[in-house]
Order: structure tokens, then sequence, then C-alpha cells
């Protein structure tokens, strides 16, 4: 399996890594197994957060007896230090470890969410051993822009697939000429990709970039160990794939940076646009709440003023991108809705 140096932190993890965000969804024994797979496939690095329920606390289950042996991230969407400094301590008994190898300030997309005491807790957990290394995730390419150019960060954790803009890879190229470990999240940009050889071939080409595919089933699993395995090169039959993905969906991946906001309708977009992936990949009831229903409901009341479309830093459609996730939504509930 690939390894790759994050920046200037000195770890080698390997080429991909682990995305614990679904397997929220799975039962701890099967969640548990899963991870105890991908560790015996090769598989040494996992990303994770405190906001994923239980996923933490899944990871320590499983690795705990082999936590020297591979490297954890986790987050926290804490924006004052005693809400960092609790959620690192949380983290710490979750994953049943004394250190965590990469904090990482999650969803960061202006300094107000860094600079209330926040990067402080960080700081002093690194200096108490707790932290060994700080690190930043956000969706908004101005400020990863800043946060790589501020040196304070030791990785980045951005969306990048091969979907990405010539604005997003210049991101990449800053960041690892800066020293920054780059993390790809979104690497099938929200579960719109579906060759996976594709994608794998892609990867292959980005040196210095990890990438973390989200995982739920062992299936999913076995398929990126198979490919790792393989290793399979681009060809100009998987150069056509991506080629033809681009064409056709390039406009409907929003990542959520928040540019579009406020709407003047009141529609929540930079959630409701990525609603098929929340869904899917996250724990699904809690996006069908009366609350959460009216607010995609809210897309009804879209008069296609065109604000959001040229506010877009990725020049979305994103009037017709909400239309599609408020059918697809209802799709999805009629599906699931006697499990409710």
């Amino acid at each position: 399996m690939q390894t790759v140096k994050l920046g200037k932190t000195g770890l080698t993890v390997t080429k991909p890594a682990f995305g614990a965000l679904p397997i929220q969804r799975r039962d701890k024994d099967e969640a548990v197994r899963i991870l105890r797979r991908a560790y015996e496939g090769g598989i040494r690095y996992f990303d994770t957060a405190n906001a994923y329920t239980d996923s933490e606390e899944k990871l320590g289950l499983a690795l705990a007896d082999v936590r020297k042996d591979v490297v954890i991230s986790t987050k926290s969407q804490g924006r004052d230090y005693d809400t960092v400094a609790k959620h690192i301590q949380l983290s710490l008994e979750r994953l049943k470890t004394d250190y965590i190898d990469l904090f990482q300030f999650h969803l960061a997309g202006k300094w107000d969410d860094i600079d209330n005491g926040a990067y402080e807790a960080a700081r002093d957990a690194k200096v108490k051993g707790y932290v060994r290394h700080i690190g930043v995730t956000c969706h908004s390419i101005r400020f990863a822009e800043e946060a790589v150019a501020s040196g304070r960060f030791e990785t980045l954790q951005y969306p990048y697939s091969y979907l990405s803009s010539p604005e997003e890879t210049a991101l990449v190229r800053s960041c690892l000429d800066a020293g920054m470990g780059f993390i790809a999240m979104k690497a099938l940009a929200g579960g719109l990709l579906a060759n996976a050889r594709a994608v794998h071939a892609f990867m292959r080409e980005q040196d210095g970039v990890v990438p973390i595919y989200g995982v739920q089933t062992r299936s999913e699993l076995e398929q990126w160990l198979a490919l790792a395995r393989e290793d399979p090169a681009m060809t100009p039959e998987l150069q056509a794939v991506i080629d033809k993905d681009r064409s056709e969906l390039g406009g409907q991946f929003c990542r959520s940076c928040g540019y579009c906001m406020p709407c003047p309708q009141g529609i929540e977009i930079r959630n409701c646009a990525r609603m098929d992936m929340l869904i899917r990949r996250s724990p699904w009831r809690p996006y069908f709440t009366p609350e959460w229903q009216a607010k995609m409901n809210k897309i009804k009341d879209c008069v296609e003023c065109g604000r959001c479309k040229s506010k877009c830093p990725y020049h979305l459609d994103t009037p017709n991108v909400l239309k599609y996730m408020l059918k697809d939504y209802w799709e999805f509930y009629e599906e699931h809705k006697a499990e409710l």
C-alpha cells in the first residue's frame, strides 16, 4: 500500500485513509469488524471527529491494542477554549488512547472560529502531549488559502476529487509547497463519482495527497483494499470516464462553503444543496424531522433570482441543484418512511 508523508508533521500515513464518518450507521460489532479488517488489510490512517456520534468509540474498541501502529486524526467544532479542551479529553477517552496524532479544527470558515481561545486550547494540549499535530478542515477555498498562508497549521483537509476546479488544484500545490500535509476529503465528490477505479487512478497521480474514503460496508472496504493492492495506473479508458464525469457532474457538487448565503427566501442552501450526501453517508433519521422537512420544502420558495448562482465560487447552477435535492429527498423518504 502506498504511503505519504503528511507535510512536516513527520507522520507517514497510508494512501488511502479510512474515513470513519459512515460507520456511525453500523452497529458496534459490525463497525469493529470493518475497522479491524481495514487494519488487517494494510490501512494505517483513520480519520474521525468528535461530532460523529459514536465513531470515535468504535475506533477505540477496534484499534486500542494496535494503537502504536496507526495514525488517528479527529476534529472539534468547538469555537472557544473550554469546548475544544473538553472535546480533546472526550476524544482521548473514546479512542482509548493518551494522545491524538492529528487534531483538526472542524469546518472552520473564518478566523473567529479559531481565535476565541480555540487555537490556544489545541496548542496547550499539544504542550501537554495530548495532541501531537494541529490541522484544520474547511469547505471555503478563501479561508483555506488564508489558513495555508498563515503558517499556523500543519495539515489542511479540504474537498478534492477529479471534479475539483483549477483553483482548488492550485490550493493543493500551495499547501504542499508550504510544507503542509494535504488530506482530500470527499474524494468521491460526496458520492457523485461511481467509478472507484478511475478515482484511484486519479489519486495515484496526486503526489503528497492523502484521499479519505468514507466506508460504511465491508464490500466498500474490500473494493478499496483490492484497488490498493492492484494499484491501477491511469489509462485512456479511465481518463475518458473522468472527462465524461467532469462534463456531466462538475456543476452539481456543493462543497458547503456558504458563499451563497444568506438566501433572500430563507433557504439553507449550504446544507440543502448537499442533502443527498448527508442522508446517505451519515445517520439519516435526524434529517427527516419536521424541522428538516420544513427546511427542505423551503426550496419550493426559490424564485431563481440568481444571487446564489452568481456568488458560487464553483460556478454551480445552484437553483437546479436545489430542485434535484428536494426531489431526491422525498424519494428517499418514500423508500425509508417505514423505518422512521
